[in-house]
């Protein structure tokens, strides 16, 4: 945890005073869910030192707990709700979909729910694309299958007064916004545009990012079912390089700027001897590089295993200038170049290998969700919709400390969340490895780098 200060306040768009058709419980004991209480909170920082001061409870240590309140802001019989799916696949949005769906008709009594199609393009009018009606029936199975039933696509949410002015054009009381970083803050901007115009609409954020890299939260849905598909991936790599005389198989996975994926797992398969990722950079050639540690490998052990984070080594390629749809940097393609760099470097000095690369990534994106997910994203998107019912706007549903709360999508989205190489889970992918801490020539030169990055 950091020690910068964030106000963790959630806007409302009024005071709540109709009573809510959940029949919940005031009072503990008496076997029946308690409503949650606006002055309900978890603390943000939990880590601390003996002898320290005391950290004051403020809005800048304090996450406000999410879950049905006694009291809401819509009547149900007025409400029209709105669901979209923005940004790349990701293992359990129809899960989401489905528990927004269903928590919304079954406990709330809301019978008019549109699901918008392809993500924000889904509201231009350019595209034609007319709203689905959604209800328990449409939604009951969509879970058993990949991808998202409405449709995804990136980019368009830039175009912030037509998506506001196609949001006020549907008569809709509520939007729930299911993506990325990206989409986050575009749905930030729309909710502000809303709050100009002195609407009463409701823009609530469910965080999706295969890649994890959404600060504040534990983890993002889809994240779990990445690491078990990603792990099926590298055992079937160790296979095949175990089988092979010198057999290298390498295995690209997602991670843009976080390797929180390639670290799991590594740690999980048991079987990667190698991790790459975007925070730890490393040397390609030279005694210490890369490939003289890959070489002294295979000559001890003859097969080697690698796990390389797709935003990985990009310092050591020419990148493309720009953008792609969704704001994010082009990648240039780590995968082709360290398949193409190790064969080089093995037929030049010499040694036989087998090497085969496997990219899962987009059979890793569109898989159904594991259980462990499937869990997750049914509680995420109940909260979801207990949030936007009780009027709360601009934020995002998250898991901290194990318990649900409402984060601003503003604090949410004002960073990136990376994996500490300093800290114990990448401790943890080295011991499962085995490779060195730093793949570096330079030590001295490397921590100079690091130093003027970190600033």
């Amino acid at each position: 945890m950091d020690n910068k200060i964030y106000d963790f306040s959630i806007s409302t768009l009024g005071e709540c005073k109709v009573q809510s058709p959940i029949q919940l419980s005031t009072k503990p004991g008496d076997f029946i869910a308690n409503y949650v209480t606006d002055n309900e909170f978890i603390r943000y920082r939990v880590d601390c030192s003996k002898g320290e001061e005391e950290e004051s409870l403020s809005n800048a240590n304090l996450l406000e707990k999410a879950g049905p309140r006694e009291k809401i802001f819509f009547n149900p019989s007025h409400v029209h709700a709105a669901v979209i799916t923005c940004g790349g696949l990701c293992p359990g949005l129809n899960d989401v979909i489905r528990a927004v769906v269903r928590c919304l008709w079954i406990r709330y009594g809301v019978r008019r729910i549109s699901g918008i199609r392809f993500g924000f393009k889904g509201l231009l009018p350019e595209y034609g694309y007319d709203v689905i009606p959604l209800d328990p029936d449409k939604v009951d199975d969509c879970h058993k299958t990949g991808g998202s039933m409405l449709g995804t696509s990136r980019g368009g949410g830039n175009r912030v007064i037509e998506i506001a002015d196609a949001i006020e054009n549907l008569n809709v009381n509520m939007v729930f916004i299911i993506g990325g970083d990206g989409t986050q803050r575009g749905s930030l901007e729309v909710a502000e545009e809303i709050e100009r115009r002195g609407l009463k609409i409701a823009v609530v954020g469910i965080p999706k990012t295969v890649d994890n890299d959404l600060s504040f939260i534990q983890k993002s849905f889809g994240f779990d079912t990445a690491v078990v598909k990603a792990t099926e991936a590298v055992a079937a790599a160790h296979m095949e390089a175990h089988s092979q005389i010198n057999g290298i198989g390498l295995v690209k996975l997602m991670g843009r700027e976080s390797g929180f994926i390639a670290t799991h797992t590594a740690i999980a398969s048991h079987e990667a001897n190698f991790v790459l990722i975007p925070e730890v950079p490393f040397d390609l050639e030279g005694p210490n590089g890369f490939l003289s540690v890959l070489e002294k490998r295979l000559r001890r052990r003859h097969h080697a295993v690698i796990v390389v984070a797709e935003g990985a080594g990009q310092d050591l390629m020419q990148t493309e200038e720009g953008t792609d749809d969704s704001g994010n940097r082009r990648l240039a393609d780590i995968g082709i170049f360290l398949r193409d760099k190790m064969q080089e470097y093995f037929q030049r000095i010499g040694l036989h290998i087998n090497l085969k690369y496997i990219d899962p990534s987009y059979q890793i994106r569109s898989a159904p969700a594991a259980a462990v997910d499937s869990i997750y994203c049914e509680r995420l998107g109940n909260n979801a919709v207990h949030a936007a019912m009780a009027g709360k706007t601009k934020l995002l549903i998250g898991l901290v400390h194990n318990k649900f709360v409402h984060l601003p999508i503003a604090v949410a989205t004002s960073k990136r969340n990376y994996v500490n190489p300093e800290g114990s889970l990448w401790r943890d992918a080295l011991d499962a490895t085995g490779q060195p801490v730093l793949m570096v020539n330079d030590k001295a030169a490397f921590f100079q780098k690091s130093v003027k990055r970190q600033i």
